[in-house]
C-alpha cells in the first residue's frame, strides 16, 4: 500500500506538471470565474444595527486562535482579544479596510462580465435522536471514514491548489473514484458506524450540514463533526423531487422534503441516492457543549456570526459584511460574519452558507433561506488581498 501511494503521488505530480501554470490575473477562458476585491470606503457599506457587528467579533476572536501569528493579523488579533462586544463596530471600522466582492466571468465570446451579487443559503447544527449501538428504532448509520478511502491533498504537490483534494480508492496500482452514495448503501459498513439514528432523512441533512448532536437514550449528547467526504459532487435532492412531481417548486424546503419522506418511506433511499456525495463523521469528544460545532478552520462556529465559503476565493478567518435579501419567504438583513467553514455545495466567488445556530428554530430559518447576497471582505489596514 505504501509503494502504491508513492506511485500515486508521482503520477499526480507528472499529470499536473504537464497542465498547470500560474493562475492568470484575469479570467481568460469561457466559463472561467475570478473574484476581484475592490477597495471601498466604509460609507459605501450598507447600514446595519450595531448589534449585527457583535457576533462577528465573537467569531473573529475564535479565528485568531488559528491566525494570530500571520503577518498583518497579529495586531488586530491582539486588540480584539479583550475587547467588549459593545465596541465591535468601532473595532472593525478603525482597523480594517473593506473590499467589495466582484465576480468576473468570461462568456463564450471572450468578454468579461462583472457581478456584485451572488447566493447565500443557510445551515444549522441538527439535533437527532440515536444510539451508539444498532437497536430499533436506531437503525440508520452515521459512518466514520472507511480504511480504503484515500485522500490526496493536492496543495502538498502544488501550493496554488490549496483547498483542493482528490478522494478515491486503490484498485491494483490505480487510484479510482471512491464509491458513490448508492454504492455505499449496498456495502456492509457497520464496523465504521459511530452512531445509529432513527430517521434516514435527518441523517442525510446532517451530512448536508456537516455536524450535529445526537441525543442518546440516557439523555446525554454525542457530538459529531465532518470527517471527510467520498469525493463525488454534491447534488441537492429538492430539484429531483420537483422533476418527479413529488413536490411543487414553490413549496420546496427542508421541512417539505422531510414530510414527503415520512409519507413515502419506500422511495426514500432512491431519492437520497440522487446525491452521490457522502459525508463521513468523527466524534467530537473534547468540545465544550456550550460552544457551536467545529468548522473547517478548526474553531467553534458562532451563531449568526459564521459563514461557509469557497476556499478557492476566500481565506478562513476573513471577516465579511453580507447584505442579504429574498422574497417568498421574505428575508432581509445586513450582518458582519467571519469565514470559518466550507461546504460541498458552496462553490463560487460570491457564494456563502450562513450559520443560524442549533436546534429547531435555527433549522426553520436555514431551511427558508435562499437569498441574493452582496459582500465586502474586511482586511486589516495595510494588508492587501494579494498578500493573503
Amino acid at each position: 500500500m505504501r509503494l502504491s501511494r508513492i506511485c500515486l503521488f508521482t503520477a499526480i505530480a507528472s499529470l499536473l506538471a504537464a497542465c498547470t501554470t500560474t493562475p492568470p490575473e484575469k479570467p481568460t477562458k469561457p466559463g472561467e470565474v475570478k473574484l476581484s476585491l475592490k477597495p471601498v470606503d466604509y460609507a459605501q457599506l450598507p447600514a446595519m444595527p450595531e448589534e449585527n457587528w457583535q457576533p462577528a467579533l465573537v467569531a473573529f476572536k475564535e479565528s485568531c486562535e488559528k491566525m494570530a501569528s500571520r503577518p498583518g493579523w497579529e495586531d488586530v488579533c491582539a486588540k480584539a482579544k479583550f475587547l467588549p462586544l459593545t465596541q465591535a463596530k468601532t473595532f472593525f471600522a478603525a482597523y480594517f479596510t473593506p473590499y467589495q466582492a466582484i465576480a468576473e466571468t468570461v462568456d463564450q465570446n471572450g468578454a468579461v462580465t462583472l457581478s456584485d451579487s451572488g447566493k447565500m443559503t443557510g445551515y444549522y447544527e441538527p439535533i437527532l435522536y440515536g444510539s451508539r449501538k444498532k437497536k430499533a428504532p436506531y437503525v440508520y448509520p452515521l459512518h466514520t471514514m472507511p480504511s480504503d478511502l484515500i485522500t490526496v491533498d493536492l496543495a502538498e504537490i502544488y501550493p496554488q491548489l490549496k483547498g483542493m483534494r482528490l478522494r478515491g480508492q486503490i484498485e491494483g496500482n490505480r487510484l479510482v473514484p471512491y464509491d458513490s452514495r448508492a454504492q455505499l448503501a449496498k456495502r456492509n459498513l457497520d464496523k465504521y458506524a459511530i452512531a445509529w439514528v432513527e430517521d434516514p432523512v435527518a441523517a442525510f441533512f446532517l451530512q448536508v450540514q456537516g455536524s450535529g448532536r445526537i441525543v442518546l437514550p440516557d439523555g446525554s449528547y454525542m457530538r459529531v463533526g465532518y470527517g471527510d467526504v467520498n469525493g463525488h459532487p454534491y447534488r441537492g435532492i429538492g430539484n429531483y423531487l420537483v422533476r418527479q412531481g413529488y413536490l411543487k417548486s414553490h413549496e420546496l424546503s427542508m421541512q417539505s422534503i422531510q414530510a414527503w419522506a415520512k409519507k413515502n418511506p419506500k422511495k426514500v433511499q432512491a431519492v437520497l441516492n440522487q446525491n452521490p456525495s457522502y459525508v463521513f463523521f468523527i466524534e467530537r469528544k473534547d468540545q465544550d457543549p456550550n460552544e457551536g460545532p467545529i468548522g473547517a478552520q478548526g474553531v467553534p462556529l458562532t451563531e449568526k456570526g459564521s459563514v461557509a465559503v469557497d476556499r478557492r476565493y476566500y481565506q478562513l478567518g476573513w471577516p465579511i459584511v453580507v447584505d442579504v435579501e429574498q422574497s417568498n419567504p421574505d428575508m432581509k438583513f445586513t450582518r458582519a460574519v467571519v469565514a470559518q467553514d466550507t461546504g460541498g455545495a458552496i462553490k463560487g466567488p460570491i457564494r456563502f452558507d450562513f450559520y443560524w445556530g442549533s436546534g429547531d428554530e435555527a433549522a426553520l430559518a436555514a431551511g427558508r433561506q435562499n437569498s441574493q447576497v452582496k459582500a465586502w471582505v474586511l482586511l486589516p489596514n495595510g494588508v492587501t488581498p494579494q498578500a493573503n
